[in-house]
């Protein structure tokens, strides 16, 4: 009878790991200087990180530090995400660029540019700079610009930083701020809530692609902004991410999954997940179809563009 009960239990605890994935967030576009010098320099987003004492990794765009007319104070304020013992650091360019416009020397002068200045930043904490994503995670328009830029960076000790689960937060944050900025409060956290259930949905896809062609769940990397949206709603969408049996995990230990191992087959300039990416062919490429229910919501967003151009 006690060895019956053993094995349900190892069986259920089996059965409970096996239904468990294992998420690293990533955060691109570190530091936000234009909503830091907006909220006095709080940092809401990291504040939050904190509080739930997480690993996370930030991708920094440096010139982002003489976006404002206060670099000193930017400075200041991405030294606070340095110093955090569970945040990695990344590095995202200095000027933000889509590598498939640019040509290789312009993208080396860029790079260097901006390393240089991040790896002063950091020195002090001792923190190498291991990883480094694209803008755009745009790896340039062919196999040519692909395979060159790779060879740099390998040639520089970083490892091309991959993801697998984005939803289009920039998009969503837009929105989210028009409406705050118009006091239109209820419309904002419906759009936020809107970008919780998406991103949820996201989740769910990709687990189940990972299923359908490893047989098994692999280690995701989700990808996204600091921004507004995250600042109040980042914290909501992990909370429901462990209620579904996700356990957070520093990048570093997502890139230990072996289908990281696999090469990328993809060689356009579109920062598709990595999911794709590793497809040998781009016939198998089915994008997910749950993204119809974004269609409205790009409409709205290319509406909302399209009147503040037509104010400013």
């Amino acid at each position: 009878m006690k060895s019956s009960c053993l094995i349900i239990c190892l069986t259920l605890f089996s059965l409970n790991l096996s239904g468990q994935t294992k998420v690293a967030i990533t955060i691109d576009d570190v530091p936000s200087s234009v909503k830091y010098q907006n909220d006095k320099y709080k940092l809401h987003l990291l504040t939050k990180l904190d509080s739930l004492n997480i690993p996370a990794t930030i991708f920094v765009t440096v010139g982002l530090l003489y976006k404002t007319d206060s670099s000193a104070k930017n400075t200041q304020a991405l030294n606070e995400w340095i110093s955090r013992d569970n945040i990695t650091i990344g590095y995202h360019s200095f000027s933000h660029f889509k590598y498939s416009s640019i040509s290789l020397d312009s993208f080396k002068n860029d790079f260097e540019r901006g390393e240089k200045i991040l790896k002063d930043l950091v020195k002090k904490y001792n923190k190498p700079i291991n990883y480094f994503r694209f803008p755009f995670n745009d790896l340039g328009g062919d196999r040519t610009k692909h395979v060159e830029a790779a060879r740099y960076l390998s040639s520089k000790h970083y490892r091309i930083a991959p993801f697998t689960v984005e939803s289009e937060d920039w998009m969503f944050n837009y929105i989210y701020e028009y409406y705050l900025n118009r006091k239109d409060f209820e419309k904002a956290k419906e759009i936020a809530k809107e970008y919780i259930s998406k991103s949820l949905a996201y989740f769910e896809f990709f687990d189940s692609l990972a299923l359908k062609k490893y047989g098994r769940r692999i280690n995701q990397i989700y990808l996204c902004h600091d921004n507004t949206i995250n600042a109040d709603y980042l914290p909501e969408l992990i909370n429901e991410l462990k209620k579904r049996n996700y356990r957070f995990v520093s990048f570093e230990e997502a890139l230990q999954d072996e289908a990281y191992n696999q090469e990328d087959n993809y060689f356009k300039s579109w920062g598709i997940s990595w999911f794709y990416r590793w497809m040998k062919s781009q016939k198998e490429i089915n994008f997910y179809s749950g993204q119809e229910p974004f269609i409205e919501t790009y409409k709205l967003y290319e509406q909302l563009v399209k009147e503040q151009k037509i104010i400013k």
